[in-house]
């Protein structure tokens, strides 16, 4: 070979194999390595992209056709249909869209060209749409035979995980009470909260009468204001003179405790300036709605209604947004946030309250089978005798009854648990389970009429709304009105009410005020009913849903054999049976309806149990029922007292 030809070191400019020099092959290698190493690379990112746009196209594709594991043929045969269906909308809209995007980036060559990828689009997936439903069927038919072993045995079919498994009630509480603790956990660490080491605030007086930590959540605040409330009570300490100063003390630190708002200002400021913020007491809804619907006795069976937890995370979500603003105005920031990170905070916001909301009802409807499992349970072990167990069922079904509202709970009660265990025992025990097919299709049938209640319900409480909005919207412009056109010059030194020409039309303008004021009162009041028809409306379908799920875990729960949930299911047959017999029997001696002057003496009493409960007083609900007539009754001695001052500023004459 050449010397000419043989390689040369760049850095000696040397031939590479001069015997003179030693050889140095590191820059031969280095460029070989590197070449390997960006191809390598090379082909690594573009595994990666490959991979990315894969995963991409595959979300697409599941976001667009049902893929997931049927549970059954049924399941198999409605994500079939829903593929089927999603492919020619897809398709349908492909068709449209295409051709109109192509002219709008290339005239009417682009328009040409999306038209022709367009009618590509349309057919295949429609055809896509096709044979992924005739797959999913498949699945579903294959997976039938698997679905009846496994419903046989008692398990039960995740919707997520899309797998079969055994439920145990036990365990689900055991969970429950785990997230509960994790989630107050959480909470007090994003305020800043350590349960080993103390907030540092500006005084801490509040929390040495309540006997909690800086650290202590909400729950917390309100048991041992509970437990400190009936220690300290005055009824409870009759020989101690300062008992009810004490009492108002500990109250009033529970009051600004209790709100975050003012809580912040007590750590930050201390005594004096908290005091001079603290926001009127709030409503407790749990307490304001048992009062309002009577349903303290109905509790164990129903939890808190979804009514009351709605309200009460609306009041806190509430709460915290007043608070976040007032104390940006504290701090002197006045700069808004930009509306993506007002986009992103609602986001967040809105997802953590739905997440509450599901927890909140998933901790309901364990608690509620626990308290089922408990009241069946004599029945089921054989502590009680058939005869003595529908006899005390019977006897709880009366005294539930004797509320406002008793009749009305055990019907809807009755009625979901009756239902709820013959589909259950029906499936079991009938032939080809006819009996639990036919219970299923009367409960269907029982919620489409309460979807129809509660639409009729709506309309009746929209209509009424707006009359009772208008009524007071006419007013307000009429007073306006008034007050723009009396404008007359009062007479120097006339007394008020006497200045010549406007004393006696502001008189006869005061009247009317009145007059009116009082017409739009009633106007409010009487859409009252209309507002409670659909607060029950709500109340019952509620109560079904949950009931449904409740009975669900009871007659699930794979920690005992069948038998003993068959066992369970007849005892929950047997309770639904007496509460729909008697809440229909007492529902036939009762008053259909409920005026006007009953809702608004009842919001007045469950207003005032609220801040009752809130001083550590206890209100029952025959003590709340009692309120409620004398209020009644002070309404219609009113009413009585107005009658009258209008009789005779009539001159005796009546109306």
């Amino acid at each position: 070979m050449d010397s000419s030809e043989k390689p040369v070191d760049p850095a000696t400019e040397n031939p590479a194999n001069d015997p003179t020099e030693p050889a140095d092959t590191t820059a031969a290698t280095d460029t070989s390595n590197t070449d390997k190493n960006d191809t390598t690379g090379a082909n690594n990112e573009e595994s990666v992209i490959s991979e990315e746009e894969l995963a991409k196209e595959k979300a697409i594709f599941d976001s667009l056709f049902s893929t997931r594991r049927p549970k059954d043929g049924w399941a198999g045969l409605s994500s079939g249909l829903k593929s089927v269906a999603k492919g020619t909308a897809a398709g349908v809209a492909s068709l449209i869209a295409q051709p109109i995007a192509g002219a709008q980036e290339s005239g009417i060559k682009g328009f040409v060209s999306g038209l022709a990828t367009g009618v590509v689009t349309a057919v295949a997936l429609p055809v896509t749409g096709v044979c992924v439903g005739a797959y999913q069927v498949t699945r579903g038919v294959v997976n039938s035979a698997e679905a009846m072993k496994n419903s046989r045995q008692g398990m039960l079919w995740d919707q997520e995980k899309r797998e079969w498994y055994y439920y145990v009630l036990d365990a689900e509480m055991e969970e429950v009470e785990k997230l509960e603790s994790e989630m107050n956990n959480k909470t007090n660490t994003a305020n800043g909260n350590s349960p080993q080491e103390e907030r540092n605030v500006k005084d801490r007086e509040y929390y040495d009468l309540l006997n909690v930590s800086t650290n202590a959540s909400q729950t917390e605040i309100k048991k041992a204001y509970y437990k400190e409330a009936r220690l300290c009570h005055p009824d409870k300490r009759p020989d101690d003179p300062d008992a009810a100063k004490k009492f108002q003390t500990l109250g009033h630190a529970y009051q600004v405790l209790s709100n975050e708002q003012t809580r912040a200002h007590y750590d930050k400021h201390g005594i004096i300036n908290a005091e001079s913020d603290v926001a009127m007491q709030e409503i407790d809804p749990f307490v304001f709605f048992a009062v309002m619907f009577g349903s303290e006795a109905v509790h164990p069976y129903i939890g808190e209604l979804w009514i009351a937890n709605k309200a009460d995370s609306l009041m806190k979500e509430q709460a915290e947004m007043e608070f976040r603003n007032q104390q940006q105005q504290l701090n002197g920031d006045e700069k808004l946030d930009s509306s993506q990170e007002a986009r992103q905070e609602y986001v967040k916001r809105t997802s953590a309250a739905v997440e509450a909301d599901k927890f909140k009802q998933r901790k309901r409807e364990v608690r509620c089978a626990f308290n089922l499992r408990n009241r069946v349970e004599p029945f089921v072990d054989g502590t009680q005798e058939e005869e003595e167990f529908i006899a005390l069922c019977q006897a709880e079904a009366a005294n539930i009854t004797k509320g406002a509202f008793g009749d009305v709970y055990c019907s809807a009660i009755g009625g979901a648990l009756l239902l709820e265990a013959e589909e259950f025992i029906g499936y079991q025990k009938s032939f080809m389970g006819y009996e639990g097919h036919t219970a299923r299709l009367k409960k269907k049938a029982n919620a489409i009429n309460s979807d129809m209640k509660l639409v009729g319900a709506g309309i009746s409480a929209a209509r009424a709304g707006r009359q009772a909005y208008q009524e007071v919207e006419n007013f307000q412009k009429e007073a306006k009105s008034a007050m723009a056109g009396n404008k007359n010059p009062v007479t120097p030194g006339a007394p008020d009410g006497a200045d010549g020409e406007g004393g006696e039309s502001k008189e006869n303008e005061m009247g009317l005020d009145s007059e009116k004021t009082k017409v739009a009162a009633e106007k409010i009041e009487a859409s009252l009913p209309a507002f409670l028809e659909l607060a029950w409306a709500i109340n019952g379908r509620d109560i079904t849903r949950t009931l449904k799920q409740v009975c669900l875990k009871l007659f699930s729960d794979a920690s005992v054999p069948i038998e003993v949930r068959l066992k369970r299911a007849e005892g929950v047959r047997m309770l639904g049976h007496e509460f729909l017999a008697i809440g229909t029997a007492t529902a036939l001696t009762k008053s259909k309806e409920i005026d006007a002057k009953e809702i608004k003496a009842r919001a007045e009493v469950a207003a005032m149990a609220t801040l009752a409960r809130a001083q550590g007083q206890e209100v029952s609900e025959k003590d709340a029922e009692e309120l409620i007539k004398q209020s009644k009754m002070q309404q219609a001695a009113m009413h009585e007292q107005q009658q009258a001052a209008e009789t005779e500023s009539r001159g005796g004459t009546s109306p």
